[in-house]
């Protein structure tokens, strides 16, 4: 659904606003309720206990009997990473497409539960891998979370790598500003523009945030800018705490040689979408090694 038309009201940065929690996992304000409303069917699938999912099915439960949230068992099972389950409800009917008051379906609570085998089993269902709602992004989520094979399997299905939703910037901003340093490294080898990040805050500010010194070697070796400025003109070493890795990081790169410069240029005329078809070039596998980062 394109998210650009939405009338966004003013809200503090993405580094600033507070989680809430449903299910034990992080998630968005509207999920997060008190779960009176929820059935048992909720909870066997939520608990992964497909013994006792089975006798309600055949004692007349509907798969897909939602709470007022619009939380479905189908949605409790991937955010269980209860793969049995999962398919029992899928093989019963249930709608791998249904989306909860928040916009969160059953693909954006498998990335969450990190349940790469749900992941899987959902995606083979057809349902798309983009955001159903501007803060429920299966592949901000995954990245989120550090969660490489589900974020994995989207970018082979189809999800942009790229993809920016207002509040969330890209996967590569959230996977910085969350220090998920596996992911990192994935979606810039996937073809992710390390310019890229949320509004004009680039991922190396959220790398700096995080904390983490690998991310910001990995953003910086893949041609991040360590001059950019964000909308409070701060560059990232401006955020960096004094002493902190992160800050020592920046302060020890030199300028880029000019392979590496090179290496970037050709990257970013190709695309995320043509890296694959760098052998295509007829270059010798050392400098086709070379611009995949191999």
């Amino acid at each position: 659904m394109d998210t650009s038309q939405t009338d966004v009201s003013p809200c503090p940065p993405p580094w600033q606003r507070p989680f809430h929690t449903y299910g034990g996992q992080a998630c968005n304000p509207l999920m997060a309720g008190d779960g009176a409303d929820r059935t048992p069917l909720h909870e066997a699938a939520y608990r992964g206990r497909l013994l006792q999912l089975r006798t309600l099915v055949a004692q007349g439960f509907h798969v897909d009997t939602p709470t007022m949230d619009g939380v479905s068992p189908l949605h409790e099972a991937c955010l269980g990473g209860h793969y049995a389950c999962a398919k029992f409800l899928l093989e019963n009917g249930a709608n791998v497409d249904a989306v909860s008051v928040d916009g969160a379906t059953p693909l954006f609570n498998s990335c969450s539960g990190g349940s790469a085998a749900c992941v899987l089993l959902v995606l083979l269902r057809g349902p798309s891998v983009r955001a159903t709602h501007q803060l429920a992004s299966p592949v901000h989520e995954a990245a989120r979370k550090n969660h490489g094979a589900c974020l994995e399997l989207l970018l082979l299905f189809g999800a942009r790598v790229d993809a920016e939703l207002p509040l969330l910037g890209t996967p590569l901003y959230s996977a910085c500003l969350a220090s998920a340093v596996d992911c990192v490294e994935l979606l810039l080898r996937s073809g992710a523009d390390v310019r890229l990040g949320c509004e004009q805050d680039s991922p190396l500010h959220a790398a700096v945030r995080g904390g983490e010194a690998a991310a910001v070697q990995l953003l910086l070796d893949f041609g991040a800018d360590m001059s950019c400025r964000n909308a409070e003109g701060r560059s990232p070493l401006d955020l960096s705490a004094p002493n902190s890795a992160a800050r020592a990081a920046l302060q020890r790169r030199g300028p880029s040689s000019l392979t590496q410069l090179c290496r970037v240029c050709v990257r970013q005329s190709l695309g995320s979408g043509r890296l694959h078809r760098t052998s295509s070039l007829s270059l010798p596998h050392a400098i086709n090694d070379f611009l995949l980062y191999k």
